[in-house]
């Protein structure tokens, strides 16, 4: 231990012990001990310099201690006091053959830390065409370049290599075989000579994110496994093949990375209803199709020649084109959180498709009565308000039930289920695909159903006419709504609707007549109401939700506005407006440069959703619209012509319908067609006020 003495003369005395002030300091890095005579005080002044400075040193050196801990580069997520690995490992399945080693577990990563990846040390502000090169610049940065083993994996495979390179630049690892040969295959044997024969022909060179990093406690490779792992799945799961024919004008991690990835786990996570996945995952695939059939004719089009062939293969560019912009447009709703369940909406059909049973064949109705126990009061007054007036005649027959969700799954048309006071708790969905009566006897909050499993909806109908009242719903876990009318007509009187997601969603061409209810708790909107609905709303309550009632207004020639009455509503305290329509943006809405109206037709020019008009530049629509308009001799000289020293070149302009949403307070929206009536509603403490419209 370091140790230093000093001594300070008393004034007007020699240097004696008696007269001196001992100063001991022990350890400077960590304390200071100072020892001093009490009978002579004339030292403490240059003391108290010395211990200033000392603690001035030690200020800097902390500082500076904490400067370096705040130099992140990117590349250390782990402590580095910790030794040994900190991530787990993937054993291969037990009980099989498997000849390889363990590799790191890495696919379990949450989102959060996916996200920081990305956007901190990756992807940053890069935009799309320098994607490849921030994640080469990444790569360089935090994986070993040579001398680790990894897993080779394909579909067909899982072989060990040995990296000896990686090529940043291409995204690629010079590997060679482990010896002797160890690896699983599926489906296919392998053997030595033919590994090195695959090898040879790529060059000995295998993508990165096809690379497992094997297993090893001493954490040396804890950070090239992270990166390979944040490689794979960028790849696989974020990235698209078009991304690069979009102008580089903006973000490409918020713009593109951030929404699918929480799409991925939203969907992971259970938080997406089935149809909309199934859509999702259809569109996806719809648009890589395109894309390739879009880059073949692209590639094999010559710039400068003018024959009737690349006239014809102009045409059908421009068409694919076209449907790929559509698609993507598509899809670019899908990915985005709020637009996801405005519009999403067509081919979202229920994944359990329950069919009607119909009457019965004996032509006996039933009554239902569902309860877990009564007491003699209550089933005196059953008898006497409900059972003996609808058992009046003799093809009637009683069952009784546990729980409502067994009593429904026997109904035919026309039966009736009562439902005692209770609180009946179901794990599944309920499915009404009959016209049937569902009553609670007693007061709505003494009649509660409770759904807390996940599912895609609570309560969903497709009966003719189906009637609802006296019951009190809660909902748990649901993804859809509490409540979805898909065809027919459902008729609900005072009941509780206690929401966690959506409300009441009514489809398109279905009915809902809603009095005397009331609904809260809605993370979207109360109630949502699709084009070609009938929806009656008299004297609800529907408050506390994001928006009090949504409706969705297309410009689709396909759909037929709603038709809504309104009347003697109370619509308060909603995070957003009372009511809101939502409608395509025909570009008036959001400032429009001047100057475009140089580069594209003033309007939308299809039925697509939003002006899909701005996807393609004046000479494609114009050559588009001009080659429907003229006869196919005068089309295929004029083509030509202006085909000839014009470079094949399409323009991408998807960027500019992916424009910002908005949404804007309007006060004539009561003046709107869509209202068959409303009158006597009262609107209080809205946040974004009564009336409003969404633009997409």
């Amino acid at each position: 231990m370091e140790q230093e003495a000093l001594e300070t003369p008393s004034a007007g005395t020699s240097n004696t012990g008696s007269d001196m002030t001992d100063i001991m300091v022990v350890d400077l890095e960590s304390f200071v001990h100072v020892e001093l005579d009490m009978e002579n005080n004339n030292g403490i002044s240059e003391v108290g310099n010395n211990l200033s400075g000392l603690n001035e040193a030690q200020s800097l050196n902390e500082e500076e201690d904490e400067n370096e801990s705040d130099d992140d580069s990117g590349t250390d997520h782990f402590n580095s006091e910790k030794s040994g690995t900190q991530l787990q490992r993937s054993e291969r399945p037990a009980g099989g053959n498997s000849n390889v080693p363990d590799t790191f577990q890495t696919s379990h990563l949450l989102f959060y830390e996916r996200f920081r990846a990305y956007q901190d040390y990756m992807l940053g502000d890069c935009k799309p065409s320098e994607v490849k090169a921030f994640t080469a610049d990444y790569l360089e940065k935090v994986v070993e370049p040579c001398d680790w083993l990894a897993l080779w994996s394909t579909d067909v495979f899982d072989v060990l290599v040995e990296v000896c390179d990686v090529d940043f630049k291409d995204l690629k690892a010079c590997v060679r075989l482990v010896l002797p040969l160890q690896c699983d295959t599926r489906g296919c044997d392998l053997t030595e000579e033919a590994m090195k024969v695959l090898l040879g022909a790529s060059g000995d060179k295998v993508p990165l994110q096809q690379l497992q990093v094997v297993f090893e406690l001493s954490g040396d490779f804890d950070q090239t496994a992270l990166a390979v792992e944040h490689l794979r799945f960028f790849y696989e799961h974020i990235w698209r093949q078009w991304d690069e024919e979009d102008e580089d004008d903006f973000d490409y991690f918020v713009r593109c990375v951030e929404p699918r990835l929480r799409l991925y786990y939203d969907i992971l996570e259970d938080r997406v209803p089935a149809g909309l996945v199934a859509e999702y995952q259809s569109l996806l695939q719809s648009c890589s199709q395109c894309f390739q059939q879009f880059s073949v004719l692209r590639s094999g089009l010559s710039t400068d020649s003018d024959s009737e062939l690349d006239n014809v293969s102009m045409v059908e560019g421009l068409q694919l084109y076209d449907q790929l912009e559509t698609l993507r447009r598509k899809l670019h709703i899908f990915e985005n959180p709020l637009l996801r369940y405005v519009l999403g909406y067509k081919g979202n059909v229920p994944q359990q498709c329950v069919q009607s049973r119909g009457p019965r064949a004996s032509g006996v109705k039933g009554v239902h009565v569902v309860t877990a126990s009564c007491s003699s009061m209550q089933l005196q007054s059953l008898l006497s308000d409900r059972l003996l007036p609808l058992c009046c005649s003799e093809d009637t027959e009683i069952q009784f039930h546990r729980d409502p969700l067994s009593a429904v799954e026997v109904c035919h048309e026309g039966d009736v289920v009562i439902v005692l006071p209770g609180v009946y708790t179901v794990s599944r969905s309920i499915f009404l695909p009959d016209s049937i009566t569902i009553e609670g006897f007693g007061l709505p909050d003494e009649v509660v159903i409770e759904k807390k499993n996940k599912g895609d909806s609570f309560v969903e109908s497709t009966g003719a006419n189906v009637s609802l009242s006296n019951i009190k719903f809660i909902q748990h876990d649901a993804i859809e709504g509490i409540l979805c009318v898909r065809q027919g007509t459902v008729h609900m009187e005072n009941c509780v609707l206690q929401c966690e997601t959506t409300g009441v969603i009514v489809r398109n061409s279905a009915r809902l007549t809603m009095n005397m209810c009331d609904l809260y708790g809605s993370k979207g909107a109360g109630v949502e109401i699709y084009p070609g609905s009938v929806c009656s709303l008299v004297g609800n309550g529907i408050h506390h939700c994001k928006d009090g009632i949504l409706i969705k207004d297309f410009a689709d020639e396909l759909d037929v506005m709603p038709s809504i009455t309104m009347e003697n509503n109370v619509i308060h305290n909603n995070e957003g407006y009372g009511v809101i329509l939502v409608k395509a943006n025909s570009g008036e809405q959001q400032g429009v440069p001047a100057d475009r109206s140089e580069e594209e037709p003033a309007g939308p020019t299809d039925s697509q959703p939003g002006g899909s008009a701005a996807l393609l530049s004046s000479s494609s629509s114009a050559q588009s619209e001009s080659t429907e308009a003229r006869p196919d001799s005068e089309s295929s000289g004029t083509d030509a012509a202006s085909s000839s020293g014009r470079k094949w070149h399409f323009s991408r302009q998807l960027s500019r319908s992916k424009e910002p949403s908005c949404s804007r307070a309007v006060q004539d929206l009561m003046q709107h067609q869509i209202f068959v009536s409303i009158q006597g509603n009262q609107f209080r403490r809205n946040g974004m006020g009564d009336f409003g419209t969404f633009f997409y």
